[in-house]
């Protein structure tokens, strides 16, 4: 997603929030704020304060979630749907400020993050905005599960899922994402998980702060939400949108089409690694592009 002046962006105001950690269930309070141009994406830990700045190469191993660290070892985790809303509203720079480990896990999805950062509001700044071009086939992982970059005229992704419930089955979607696009079919789609995963989950530190006001929880091939999917393919759309915001640790938006195949955060993270290992796979260009053109 590209904004039609080929300019950067950040927040007119700051804005904040709370909640808790979807993993941790750390009790968190978070500040979104502005940021001059070409600072990007940074994390605040005020507590411990250190920065962390949102970036591929800053990506820890972390099951189920993105997480990321300094060279202190300071970190801060699931940023990815917050990273997704940055991406879909083509935020270029901000400071997120919080003082615990993780960012509010709200309601699964990128959608109260989405609404703060309306709540804020916008402003365009005097610098342009870049794009990374895909210049050729990148792939990671196996032919039942992967993920990859090819070159396209403009930011494009599909994805597929299959599991054995039925409550998901097999899901496939593809979307060209621009700033509305991303708030009518992707930003609301909750994280999901099953329900015999959870006490596993739990007894290895994770999803201490999961509940079904957070996360979309499936019984054998029930949904236990009584308010049933926001989308008849909530499942899959919620995994676009972690992957448009592991994607956008790259530093800048991405000009290509994005294919994942039962892929995850990890793979995406190889995916980056693998693009930026490669110099003649990729190459900066011009934001002065149609609008929608890139995410």
């Amino acid at each position: 997603m590209i904004q039609s002046s080929g300019m950067q962006k950040t927040l007119k105001a700051p804005i904040h929030c709370r909640g808790i950690g979807l993993h941790s269930g750390a009790h968190i309070e978070m500040v979104l704020r502005p940021a001059a141009p070409d600072t990007g994406i940074r994390f605040y830990r005020s507590d411990l304060n250190t920065e962390i700045a949102a970036d591929w190469r800053n990506a820890v191993d972390s099951p189920l979630c993105t997480t990321l660290a300094n060279a202190k070892g300071v970190s801060v985790g699931t940023v990815e749907h917050l990273m997704a809303a940055f991406a879909g509203l083509e935020v270029d720079n901000a400071v997120v400020e919080l003082d615990g480990p993780e960012i509010p896990a709200m309601d699964g999805s990128a959608s109260p993050f989405v609404f703060l950062i309306e709540c804020a509001g916008l402003v365009g700044q005097d610098a342009p905005r870049r794009v990374i071009r895909v210049l050729k086939p990148i792939t990671v992982g196996t032919p039942g599960q992967s993920a990859a970059l090819v070159p396209n005229d403009r930011f494009s992704v599909s994805f597929a899922i299959d599991f054995t419930s039925s409550a998901i089955r097999r899901q496939e979607l593809t979307l060209s994402p621009c700033p509305a696009t991303f708030k009518h079919e992707l930003c609301a789609a909750r994280t999901f998980g099953f329900l015999d995963e959870v006490e596993r989950m739990r007894e290895a530190g994770l999803a201490r702060g999961g509940s079904l006001d957070n996360a979309v929880v499936i019984a054998g091939d029930r949904v236990l939400n009584e308010e049933g999917l926001r989308y008849d393919d909530e499942f899959v759309r919620h995994k676009m949108l972690d992957a448009l915001g592991d994607l956008y640790l790259a530093g800048a938006p991405l000009l290509g089409h994005f294919h994942g195949t039962r892929s995850g955060h990890a793979l995406n993270r190889q995916l980056l690694a693998a693009l930026f290992a490669d110099r003649s796979a990729w190459r900066f260009g011009s934001a002065e592009l149609p609008a929608a053109a890139v995410a």
